[in-house]
C-alpha cells in the first residue's frame, strides 16, 4: 500500500471545522485532496483506510468526511464505512464516500440508506456536486473556487438539476395538497394477474433499442427502470444486488444510487441482506409496487408499455 501521511493540520488557524480524508492509496489520496482544496475548505487529517476508524472516533469535530476507495480494504473498510453510516444518521458530519463500481456492493452493505452521498466512478464535477450536497444537508458553507468560470459549470448545474428532480418526485410522492399520499395508488382487492415473463423482457429489450436510434440521455427513467428490472427478476424468481439494479438503470451509478434510496425510502424496494454473503445487499418489490405492476400490465394489454 502506499504511503500515507496521518499528520493532522494546524487546527487551531480557523474556526471552520475541518475535512477528515481517508483513502484506500496515495493516489486515492491526491485526488480526494484536489476535490477539498477547490471547495475552499481545509483537511484536518489525511489517514489511510487502517487507521481512519480511531481518528473520527477521537476527532471533536469535523465538517465532513471524505472516504475515497480504489481497492477493496477488506474488514477494515467495512468498519469505517458502518461507523459512518452510524455518524452520519446522527447528523455528526457531512460524510462522501469515492468509489469504483467494483465496490458497489460491499459499500451498500455498510451504508444502507444512512445520508451519505456515493459517487462512484465521478469526474471531478460529480465530486463537487457530491459534497455541496453533503454540506448543504448539514448547512455547512461550500465555496467551490471559482465554479462560474469553470469549463465544467454546465454539467454542475446539470447535475444540480438532476439532485432537485429526485428531491422534487420524493416530496411529490409524500405529500400533496391533502397530506401524506401513498406511493402506489391502492387498488381494489382482488386477485392478482398473472404476467408471462417474456411480456416485461420484450418491453426492456423495446427501451434499450431506442438507444440505437436516439441519445439515451433524451429517455433517462432511472426509476422506471428499476421497476421493470426488480419486476422481470420476481418473475423469474432471481435475486438482483444493488449493482446489477443499478447497471439496468442505464444512468451513471452515482444517479442509480440517489434514486435506489429514494425507492427504499417511499416504500417501493425493500433491501435485504444476503445471508450467504455479509458484503452483499438485494434489492426486491415491495408486494404492493410488484401487484401495482402487475395491474398495469393487465390494464395496458397489447399496448406497447415502454
Amino acid at each position: 500500500m502506499d504511503a500515507i501521511s496521518s499528520e493532522a493540520a494546524d487546527l487551531k488557524y480557523s474556526s471552520i471545522s475541518p475535512v477528515l480524508v481517508a483513502a484506500s492509496s496515495g493516489a486515492a489520496m491526491m485526488r480526494a485532496g484536489r476535490t477539498i482544496d477547490a471547495s475552499g475548505l481545509r483537511i484536518g487529517a489525511r489517514l489511510p483506510i487502517e487507521e481512519a476508524l480511531e481518528r473520527i472516533k477521537a476527532q471533536p469535530a469535523a465538517t465532513a468526511v471524505w472516504v475515497e476507495l480504489d481497492r477493496d480494504c477488506g474488514d477494515r473498510m467495512d468498519e469505517l464505512l458502518s461507523q459512518l453510516s452510524h455518524d452520519a444518521s446522527r447528523g455528526c458530519y457531512a460524510a462522501i464516500i469515492s468509489a469504483t463500481s467494483s465496490l458497489l456492493d460491499p459499500i451498500n452493505a455498510c451504508v444502507g440508506d444512512a445520508e451519505i452521498e456515493v459517487v462512484v466512478d465521478a469526474d471531478e464535477t460529480e465530486r463537487a456536486a457530491a459534497l455541496a450536497i453533503a454540506l448543504a444537508r448539514r448547512e455547512s458553507p461550500l465555496r467551490l473556487s471559482d465554479i462560474g468560470s469553470d469549463r465544467n459549470a454546465e454539467r454542475l448545474r446539470q447535475l444540480s438539476e438532476e439532485v432537485g428532480r429526485i428531491a422534487s418526485t420524493l416530496a411529490r410522492l409524500s405529500a400533496g395538497p391533502s397530506g401524506p399520499r401513498p406511493s402506489v395508488v391502492p387498488m381494489p382487492a382482488g386477485e392478482v394477474p398473472q404476467l408471462p415473463a417474456d411480456v416485461v423482457r420484450n418491453v426492456i429489450r423495446a427501451r434499450r433499442l431506442r438507444a440505437r436510434f436516439f441519445s439515451e440521455e433524451l429517455f433517462a427513467d432511472p426509476a422506471w427502470d428499476m421497476l421493470l428490472d426488480l419486476l422481470q427478476a420476481e418473475i423469474a424468481q432471481l435475486r438482483v444486488p444493488v449493482s446489477s439494479l443499478c447497471i439496468a438503470a442505464a444512468v451513471p451509478a452515482t444517479t442509480a444510487l440517489r434514486w435506489l434510496k429514494t425507492m427504499v425510502s417511499q416504500g417501493l424496494f425493500i433491501r435485504r441482506a444476503d445471508p450467504l454473503d455479509g458484503r452483499r445487499v438485494f434489492v426486491e418489490l415491495a408486494p404492493e409496487a410488484s401487484n401495482a405492476l402487475r395491474r398495469y400490465f393487465a390494464e395496458v394489454g397489447q399496448v406497447a408499455a415502454i
